[in-house]
């Protein structure tokens, strides 16, 4: 476990140990491990972690007895029952004032979390969707990044609780988190933001939703979502090749550590079978507001910041996402934290990597804004 004065190091080393160049187009920036000059291996926090969970549920558990929809549907209940509890903290250092609400939705109430720092007017809002494969995870596991995120960027921050596959498959979701996204917009005076200043974030599936309201935002001539932030966002649910995407494992460097890197990138890959089966459900994976990447076109869309792990099945399509958003003309800028997994938002406050993702967002919407 890490001790105050240690993770304040970790993270100004962090800081420090970042590196940056043009890649395809987009700013791309590699933050390496803080504590180490090796390349090709886990943090030291994540390696704890991953060795501590090393007895759980092995990779055979996973296969549906059969490939029929029940079987997938049982297996994304289990995975749900996984999601439980991120062993995040609370990291603010100020009093978050938060309230819950359910607002109407285009099919019911929807229940949202709000954060805000203190009670000034006019704040930039980020409206935050959670990750979990579409069909788990909560607004309570999100709730310190939440508050952080808030902290940082002085800023209005609705959670969203929409509702999962496999009980509610696409559309339900995803409209859903459309419905959050212009209720913050048409209710900017009542929540004290500034209705031109809203920005969508998001983890995982959740950054997913971001992209996929971004993008139907600018189709539908709206464009009331002026920025997003992905974090190791799943943009290719149909897993289709594409000219910017295709999947290798040649493109990730493992020097150490194969034995707990190997199966994390084969565990996202399973997820997306089931993602497919139970959220798609009869429809084609491909279609963009299941898999952004494969919008046919982005031009217009807001800029857009992403955020990797070096060691994640799903990094490979963020970095063909930015490679097509800059080709389309969007202003996009990638962080790849190096030695990190799927997941790290959820160790907020023990991997520094989770507290600096939260930083950089905080610091791309205040650029973008122009504020203090």
């Amino acid at each position: 476990m890490n001790q105050p004065g240690e993770y304040t190091e970790l993270l100004s080393l962090l800081r420090a140990k970042s590196v940056a160049r043009v890649k395809d187009g987009y700013d791309f920036v590699v933050k390496k491990i803080p504590d180490s000059d090796n390349e090709g291996e886990l943090d030291p926090r994540v390696l704890s972690v991953q060795q501590q969970q090393q007895s759980k549920a092995s990779a055979e558990e996973r296969e549906p007895e059969s490939a029929d929809l029940g079987a997938f549907e049982k297996l994304a209940l289990r995975m749900r029952s996984g999601m439980l509890g991120s062993g995040s903290k609370d990291i603010t250092r100020t009093d978050i004032v938060q309230s819950k609400l359910s607002i109407n939705g285009t099919n019911g109430s929807i229940p949202i979390r709000i954060y805000r720092p203190g009670n000034r007017q006019q704040l930039p809002a980020i409206v935050f969707f959670h990750g979990g494969a579409f069909v788990g995870g909560t607004v309570d596991g999100m709730e310190n990044a939440c508050k952080a995120l808030s902290e940082k960027a002085g800023a209005v921050v609705v959670s969203v609780d929409y509702r999962l596959a496999p009980e509610h498959p696409f559309p339900a979701g995803f409209v859903d988190c459309l419905d959050a996204v212009y209720w913050t917009w048409r209710s900017a005076e009542q929540l004290g933001v500034n209705a031109n200043q809203i920005t969508v974030a998001g983890d995982s599936a959740g950054a997913n939703f971001a992209a996929a309201c971004a993008l139907k935002d600018k189709e539908s001539g709206t464009e009331v979502i002026k920025y997003q932030a992905l974090i190791y966002p799943v943009v290719n649910n149909a897993e289709a090749v594409t000219d910017d995407f295709s999947w290798s494992i040649e493109e990730y460097v493992i020097n150490r550590h194969h034995e707990f890197i190997m199966p994390g990138l084969q565990e996202i890959k399973g997820n997306l079978e089931v993602i497919r089966q139970v959220y798609a459900r009869n429809l084609d994976a491909s279609i963009p507001y299941i898999s952004p990447l494969l919008a046919e076109q982005l031009d217009g869309l807001p800029e857009a910041l992403i955020l990797t792990a070096e060691y994640d099945y799903l990094r490979l399509e963020a970095e063909a996402y930015a490679r097509k958003l800059s080709r389309y003309g969007v202003k996009t800028r990638l962080i790849q934290y190096n030695g990190t997994n799927h997941g790290f938002l959820d160790k907020l406050g023990l991997y520094p990597q989770a507290e600096d993702c939260l930083d950089e967002i905080a610091e791309g919407i205040r650029k973008y804004f122009e504020l203090n």
